[in-house]
């Protein structure tokens, strides 16, 4: 199991931004997706952003485009996740979580690291 590091969760208003991160203790292949996914209170869990490791190629869901920004270091062994101009709805508990090779768009195909990180968004 990947122990992490998570960083960067909060409050803030709507409109407002945020920068979570997730330092990984163990090396990340190339090839691995590295993900975020969250989960509002009430609701299934959602696929927010993913980044291909060794090319850094990102992968957003066309209702968060333009708003996250998944990126990661591979000096630091970290990937982060940029939040801008936040709405309420974005409030959730997020995680990162890595799908292995295959890149995915379902929560279910990844397997979680750390316990989350919370993220409250106010009108």
């Amino acid at each position: 199991q990947v122990q992490v590091a998570e960083s960067g969760g909060g409050s803030v208003q709507a409109g407002g931004s945020l920068t979570l991160s997730c330092a990984a203790s163990t090396r990340i292949y190339s090839s691995h997706i590295l993900g975020w996914i969250r989960q509002a209170p009430g609701k299934e869990r959602e696929f927010v952003a993913a980044i291909r490791w060794g090319t850094g190629r990102t992968y957003y869901p066309d209702k968060l485009k333009g708003r996250f920004t998944v990126s990661r270091s591979t000096a630091e062994n970290t990937v982060y996740l940029q939040m801008n101009n936040l709405k309420p709805e974005d409030t959730a508990v997020y995680y990162c979580a890595s799908s292995g090779i295959d890149l995915d768009y379902r929560p279910e195909k990844y397997t979680y690291w750390g316990q989350g990180i919370q993220v409250t968004v106010s009108s």
